[in-house]
């Protein structure tokens, strides 16, 4: 068994970079692709997982909405497929774990609970999930750090894996309370903003180059684009949750001569449609974005990908979630108008907008399109060669935590300090700064000590309600 050490290595280009892939049994992903019908009981994911799970290729029909190549019907779902095959792809794979500098876990666990959150006791949603655990932790590259130098990827919201408890009425399974879990690193589209084991990776859009000129064409014609529409809405209503603000949004684009709306509730197929959405999107200034049964949307990274500056009413949506891909200084890209403005104060969007001075608004723009690349994944049949995707970005960090944990180890210095449900503060601080007040903290303040139940309903009970209109990407 190897000791532990530190990865760095100068004279090597990819010394510090290295990354050990555990060769899994089948069962834990190639498996699930060949019974591809069982993932979703509303939509045929078999056609969501070809071309190394982008989906099928996108037509360039309506006005020249996308560019000619790139664009794929990509599910907002099929990261776990996408996260492995550009992994495949990665520059400085080893099979030698003792020079790796972090170890990746290749477990399609989004596809897995998929199967089974609807109609299946506890006991199979959980099955595979234990059965991981008790074959990594069996696994010598275990012993060295006890799984904190692993890490995993799930293109599903992280209340999907925290089961609060062993009712079968309970929603999801329990991947992410589970001991060994807790060590490893687990990716998703949504984290908690209470627990340290998990962090948020962008959604896939519709965007995956093969090449660094398609992006950058890309940007190019999004800074030219104009823009009829001074901000915009695809979304449904909320009527089931008297906190949701959507209502609200939905009625001042329908009062306002600037503003634009796709209702997703009333058979609207538009709203269904990749080119009527990102048409909206690239003829509007600012794109907003509410919560919908939980923090994020995909829609956010869609309208980003458009140039569309997106407008956040809850720091959960993005802020606190994305920190390895978004600025922390969130004035740069997006507008924040918190929800209780709305919802109390029945502030007027339009007038907000319209009061952000002109080459502000430029700036912001900028910062949006300069941020497209970071907030993409490439095709996974090729690679990029300067620019860094949403895949690069995660690895990245990922070594980078890995690495200061272990010299933290090596050196002796302890993380006796922390404290885990207020983990969403500590991806906020500069360096040196200490932990305090914040300013959001009444956003994320909670009824009881559970670890994971939501005082603004983003909990586990939401997701449950949020899933059962999976099908709608943009809802």
């Amino acid at each position: 068994m190897r000791a532990m050490r530190t990865t760095e290595n100068k004279s090597d280009p990819c010394g510090g970079r290295y990354i050990y892939v555990h060769d899994l049994p089948s069962r834990f992903n190639e498996d699930m692709l060949k019974q591809c019908r069982s993932l979703s009981l509303w939509t045929n994911m078999c056609k969501f997982t070809t071309n190394a799970g982008l989906g099928p290729p996108l037509e360039n029909v309506e006005e020249g909405v996308f560019s000619n190549t790139g664009w794929y019907a990509t599910n907002q779902f099929a990261v776990d497929v996408i996260f492995n095959n550009r992994m495949k792809q990665y520059d400085c794979l080893t099979r030698d774990s003792s020079i790796a500098a972090a170890v990746f876990v290749p477990f399609y666990a989004g596809f897995d609970i998929a199967r089974y959150l609807w109609g299946y006791n506890i006991s199979t949603r959980d099955a595979a999930s234990l059965d991981l655990v008790d074959w990594l932790t069996k696994r010598p590259e275990w012993g060295i750090m006890g799984g904190k130098d692993h890490f995993l990827v799930a293109g599903r919201i992280t209340w999907d894996f925290r089961r609060l408890s062993e009712e079968e009425t309970d929603w999801g399974n329990k991947l992410l309370f589970l001991p060994a879990a807790k060590n490893m690193s687990m990716l998703v589209v949504e984290s908690s903003p209470w627990n340290a084991n998990d962090f948020g990776i962008p959604y896939p859009t519709y965007f995956h180059p093969a090449k660094d000129a398609d992006v950058f064409a890309w940007q190019d014609r999004m800074r030219k684009l104009d823009r009829n529409w001074l901000f915009c809405f695809a979304g449904a209503p909320r009527p089931d949750n008297p906190k949701s603000i959507r209502g609200k949004l939905i009625d001042e684009c329908k009062r306002s001569k600037v503003g634009k709306l796709l209702e997703c509730d009333f058979g609207e197929s538009k709203c269904h449609s990749p080119s009527s959405i990102m048409q909206m999107f690239q003829s509007s200034v600012f794109c907003l974005q509410p919560q919908g049964d939980s923090y994020t949307r995909r829609s956010a990274f869609d309208s980003m990908l458009a140039g569309c500056i997106p407008v956040f009413f809850h720091p959960g949506s993005a802020y606190t979630q994305y920190t390895w891909h978004l600025p922390k200084n969130y004035s740069r890209y997006s507008v924040f108008i918190p929800e209780d403005e709305i919802r109390t104060k029945n502030v007027s969007i339009e007038q907000r907008l319209s009061e952000i001075p002109p080459e502000q608004v430029l700036m912001m723009r900028e910062e949006v399109i300069n941020l497209i690349p970071r907030l993409i994944y490439a095709d996974p049949r090729s690679k990029l060669e300067t620019l860094k995707d949403a895949f690069d970005v995660a690895v990245q960090a990922v070594i980078n935590k890995v690495s200061k944990l272990r010299k933290d180890i090596i050196e002796g210095r302890s993380n006796d300090n922390f404290i885990e449900e207020i983990s969403w503060k500590y991806d906020l601080l500069e360096e040196g700064e200490e932990v305090g007040y914040h300013e959001w903290d009444p956003f994320f303040s909670k009824p009881k000590k559970d670890g994971n139940a939501a005082s603004d309903g983003s909990s586990a009970e939401a997701a449950k309600n949020s899933w059962k209109n999976e099908q709608r990407q943009h809802s």
